[in-house]
């Protein structure tokens, strides 16, 4: 690779970082890409750097500017059932109806507010992203070493990197000693990444890149030397963030059916209404009549209280799912989670423990097994095929070497366990914990005298140490593949372990997932010095391995099997090697745990190709972001509803497209947290399977509450709009049972009052046993349209009824006809409410009676019943009320008269439920 194409001067030419971008830096020499960049070891001068920043710009993640607040505030009006609100609103007030009036724009205000402050807080899900390039970095600049601030470096620069600082740009490495990044926020990787200068394979995914050190990562141990190559938006972080932006927000099951609800009910009332306009001018109305009577069709058709129950109930199911380790941020994730087909999960801290834990030792002749996991100590080493406890003498110096050999460290603060080092370290310390080896007590009776850093090339650490009893031994570690050529060899009279064993069980174990390292020993004549020479690093004595892993979270394969009898699918997303992804898949339970993609596979595959992979294919190992993204859209397009895990800045796209995104609490970037509508405090699979239960549960509600409010709308305009065929007209002034105000009394108050308890229903018995919802399906199957139809009638012909029947007995005791026209409406509307409460308690179940679930199982049942009687006796009877709503009093027989006829809602509704379960 040579310079051609660039300029001596290099920022000459145009579109800089986006021709920068068509290079494989990772297959690339460091020769060739300091040749392209034109720079050199002692960085660049500080006049090429203010060149190179005009042209590149600052090294900062730009984002797109999002919509204002008041942008998003307006978009809240832009729904076809509030443009009749809307209309009602201003002719009503056109008309003189200003309490009508104010009372529908206060409907239409709340709603707004309700989806501003959703949308809104939505929005912020990129910002965290720029809180990923830190402040200060050293670099070479003028044949010097400068700390300059992250924003102001440009490709090209020479950066120096150690121990504990963040990568704050995609950097070429070229040299290295002993570096190891932690690259999990981008690949999803638990343990830290070994890297190199060596060019990389061509079909390498981001984890094996190992030339290149990435921006937003961690190093966690060794320095090395590189060149910035790309920087801000450019970077890899910088390329999620782009996808984060455009990646667009998926609509809930329910919020797409609701819009199919809204369209239809907007139709129908416009229709209706037109029709009742013409009608009304038709039989000699008035026209002003003949509009109050459109606009009380339109009120009373439109089911005003229905997004303040969808929203009360879902944050009511938010509170149950926190009190199961499962945060909410949005709130029409609680709806969607009962749909779920299909959920996508991340292996580490999901379904892992994200905990490095030794879990088999062997010193040549046994096999043994710890007990516990992660870094809490708790826990045994016992024979694996006896099960009996480990005896000190037969691995006792196996587990003395290995806290030897060592430099993490391992504290009990505040009630919980610190570990401080090398993940794989730490996992030999609690070995040697569980095996009863204090790493501070060893370290007095055993002091180092000198230490061999672990080196990335050779694969070995090694400690030099004085035992107690003044004798010098030296411990080593490492790669069987590194520690195998320097054991000493065997002979007639040697008990040595022939290689071929050792790397017998070195491969058996590796091929079950596990991470191997063999450790030796050599003791040192007492004269020798208190270092370690290179001519020390042969005939070593083999004293054993141990196989480590991240082990599964085992109550996760319950959860697992829960999901497989509730219909949801389970796949495996990870950045993880695909032979450790299918072990842990095994174990675990997954269906098809045999059959693994890769990503670079993913990438090779046609649409076509694709979209049949991730049907039957539930473990994806290697992947990118990008094949996340690509996964989640592929399912989406088969028609699943996917539920999304993920803690890394590179789960964001993915976490964002899902129907359900669910970041980790404890390990989760704020990215990812915020891009995802679900957090886990916990990070464990379980409660994934716990909140879709609880959606499942709000669903359900939910749908109570559709099948009791919509019924109560439709029977309301159907009293309005039988009357405006049928009702005369008295001295100009058409008859109405019920005012527009009176309607939305109904529609507002007491319908919220009374369907909001239908959200503290208990969870049905099959709940999870019966296949998730089929997504896009209509919620009108032919029952709810005949339950709907069925309720609408009986409400409306019962309401009529007893409005006619009042008002025409108060004319007959010679009541004034206004008087006597304001008591029947305010009947009307008392035996609407006492409708709807009989109803209410019919809709406690689609199914089975309020007997058989259980007639006190939901106390706020009656809470709410009591509440709509409260304030009905307050419509009925207070000053106030009569003013606002033009009710009037009633005697108490005509109470008695609307209950006994609301009570035929009962008894009907139940008849029905009989039929259906007898027959049906």
């Amino acid at each position: 690779m040579t310079c051609e194409g660039f300029s001596q001067d290099f920022i000459l030419k145009e579109n800089m970082n986006k021709d920068l971008q068509n290079y494989k830096w990772h297959l690339l020499s460091f020769h060739d890409v300091l040749g392209i960049l034109n720079t050199a070891s002692n960085g660049l001068s500080t006049a090429e750097v203010n060149k190179r920043q005009k042209e590149s710009g600052l090294n900062i993640l730009r984002r797109q500017g999002g919509d204002s607040a008041f942008k998003i505030f307006i978009r809240q009006f832009l729904n076809p059932i509030l443009f009749i609100l809307i209309g009602a609103t201003i002719l009503s007030f056109a008309l003189g109806k200003v309490v009508d009036g104010i009372v529908v724009f206060l409907v239409i205000l709340i709603n707004a507010v309700i989806g501003f402050i959703q949308e809104f807080q939505a929005g912020k899900a990129i910002q965290g992203l720029t809180k990923f390039l830190p402040e200060f970095v050293t670099v070479m600049r003028d044949g010097e070493q400068r700390n300059i601030t992250a924003s102001e470096l440009v490709p090209g620069d020479i950066v120096l990197l150690q121990a504990g600082e963040k990568v704050f740009a995609d950097i070429r490495l070229t040299s290295s000693k002993n570096l190891q990044c932690n690259e999990s926020i981008l690949t999803g990787e638990s343990l830290p990444a070994e890297k190199h200068t060596q060019i990389s394979d061509a079909d390498a995914g981001l984890a094996d890149r190992k030339c290149m050190a990435y921006c937003g990562t961690l190093v966690t141990s060794g320095t090395a030397e590189g060149v910035v190559v790309a920087i801000g938006n450019n970077t890899e972080i910088g390329h999620i963030s782009e996808l984060l932006q455009t990646t667009a927000t998926i609509k809930s099951p329910l919020t797409k059916s609701l819009e199919k609800i809204a369209k239809t009910i907007t139709y129908a009332i416009l229709i209706v209404c037109i029709l009742v306009l013409i009608i009304g001018i038709f039989r000699n109305n008035s026209f002003i009549d003949a509009i109050i009577s459109a606009i009380t069709i339109a009120v009373a058709a439109i089911p005003e209280g229905l997004p303040a129950v969808i929203t009360i109930s879902a944050a009511i199911g938010i509170m149950r799912m926190a009190k199961r380790n499962a945060i909410i941020r949005h709130l029409p994730a609680v709806e969607t989670l009962g749909s779920t087909t299909v959920i996508c999960s991340d292996k580490t801290g999901t379904l892992t423990l994200n905990e490095m834990t030794v879990r088999v030792l062997w010193n040549g002749r046994q096999r043994y097994q710890t007990t516990g996991s992660g870094i809490n100590p708790d826990g045994k080493i016992l024979r694996s095929d006896s099960g009996a406890e480990a005896k000190n003498s037969e691995i006792g110096e196996l587990m003395l070497a290995s806290v030897l050999c060592n430099d993490a460290s391992l504290s009990y603060n505040d009630g919980q366990w610190i570990a401080v080092g090398d993940p794989t370290e730490v996992s030999l310390i609690v070995a040697g914990d569980k095996f009863g080896l204090n790493r501070s007590e060893i370290s007095i009776n055993w002091p180092r005298l000198d230490e061999m850093p672990f080196d990335s090339d050779k694969k070995i650490m090694a400690t030099l140490h004085t035992s107690p009893e003044g004798k010098k031994i030296i411990y080593l570690k490492g790669a069987p593949e590194s520690v195998i050529p320097i054991l000493k060899t065997r002979n007639i009279s040697s008990d040595a372990i022939e290689p071929e064993q050792i790397r017998k069980e070195v491969m058996e174990l590796a091929e079950t997932g596990m991470r191997v390292l063999a450790i030796a020993s050599k003791w040192l004549p007492s004269e020798h010095a208190d270092l370690i020479a290179e001519e020390d690093l042969c005939d070593f004595d083999f004293i054993g391995i141990q196989a480590m892993s991240d082990p599964p979270r085992m109550q996760v394969k319950k959860a697992i099997e829960t999901c497989h009898k509730a219909g949801i699918t389970v796949k495996m997303i990870t950045g993880d090697h695909p032979a450790t992804a299918s072990i842990i898949a095994r174990e675990l339970g997954f269906k098809n745990a045999g059959q693994v993609i890769t990503g670079r596979e993913l990438q090779l595959m046609s649409p076509e190709q694709l979209s049949e992979a991730v049907k039957i294919t539930n473990i994806f190992a290697r992947v990118s972001p990008e094949d996340k993204l690509n996964i989640v859209k592929a399912l989406q397009a088969h028609g699943e509803v996917v539920a999304m895990t993920g803690d890394g800045v590179n789960d964001a796209p993915a976490l964002k497209r899902a129907d359900i995104g669910v970041a980790m609490g404890i390990t989760g970037t704020a990215v990812a947290k915020e891009a995802a509508d679900m957090v886990l405090v916990n990070d464990n699979f379980e409660s994934i399977e716990a909140a879709v239960e609880e959606g499942r549960r709000v669903f359900d509600n939910l749908f109570k509450s559709i099948i009791f409010l919509l019924p109560t709308s439709i029977g309301l305009g159907l009293v309005v709009f039988l009357a405006v065929l049928f009702f005369p007209s008295e001295d100009g002034v058409l008859l109405l049972p019920m005012l527009p105000v009176q309607v939305l009394w109904i529609n507002l108050i007491t319908a919220v009052a009374l369907a909001l308890p239908l959200a503290m229903e208990a969870m049905e018995p099959d709940i999870m046993k019966r296949p998730p919802r089929i997504p896009g399906k209509t919620i009108f199957t032919p029952f709810v349209t005949f339950r709907i139809i069925l309720v609408s009638l009986i409400m409306a012909v019962g309401t009529i009824g007893l409005f006619l029947w009042e008002y025409n007995m108060e004319l007959a005791r010679g009541t004034d006809k206004a008087l006597a026209l304001s008591e029947a409406q305010t009947m009307a509307v008392t035996a609407m409410v006492l409708f709807q409460v009989f109803y209410l308690i019919e809709c406690r179940s689609l199914k089975y009676s309020a007997s058989y679930i259980g007639l006190f199982s939901n106390l706020s049942i009656y809470l709410g019943i009591g509440i709509v009687l409260l304030v009905q006796v307050a419509f009925v009877y207070l000053p106030f009320m009569n003013h606002v709503f033009k009710s009037s009093p009633l005697y108490i027989d005509a109470w008695g008269l609307s209950a006994s006829v609301a009570f035929s809602i009962l008894i009907i509704i139940g008849s029905e439920k009989w039929v259906r379960r007898k027959y049906f």
